[in-house]
């Protein structure tokens, strides 16, 4: 599977990949509010996508991205980064990846473009599901901090009435 060979030096790069990233989303307007995750986090998490890029396009069952994602969310809502940074930290992700497989993938061949075209695919359908269950635990998140927030305003409330 000519992806496999991609999705491999992916993985064999992760390290520079992470450390691009990781300084294009730090130093951009659009993903600022992500400085309230501690940087050790988010750069451990930027590696760990890299990393086991394998696991995650081929191995992880549907369930477990979403377990994972609705977390992810459920986290940097409790962290009070705005989901639209976070929303952008994603798709800059996906937009960095591509970018690399587009100038390391060496299509020349009707057979390695294939290649090229089933990843990006694939990596397509990944990051689409990433961003839908990201926003599932960040509005989940976002109800339960609202309702803590009522409810002890409430209280609030009635011991001063």
């Amino acid at each position: 599977m000519l992806a496999g060979r991609l999705v491999k030096l992916i993985e064999k790069n992760s390290e520079q990949l992470a450390r691009e990233l990781s300084e294009k989303v730090w130093n951009s307007p659009r993903c600022s509010d992500l400085r309230k995750v501690p940087s050790e986090e988010l750069q451990a998490r930027t590696r760990e996508i890299y990393q086991n890029l394998n696991n995650w396009l081929m191995d992880l069952t549907e369930a477990e991205i979403e377990q994972r994602y609705t977390e992810l969310g459920a986290r940097r809502a409790a962290q009070g980064v705005a989901y639209s940074h976070f929303l952008w930290a994603i798709t800059a992700t996906r937009e960095h990846m591509t970018a690399f497989v587009q100038r390391e993938g060496f299509s020349d061949t009707p057979m390695q473009l294939q290649g090229e075209l089933e990843l990006m695919h694939i990596l397509a359908q990944f990051f689409d599901r990433a961003l839908y269950f990201t926003a599932m635990g960040y509005e989940r998140e976002r109800t339960r901090i609202g309702s803590n927030l009522r409810r002890r305003s409430d209280d609030h409330q009635k011991i001063h009435a």
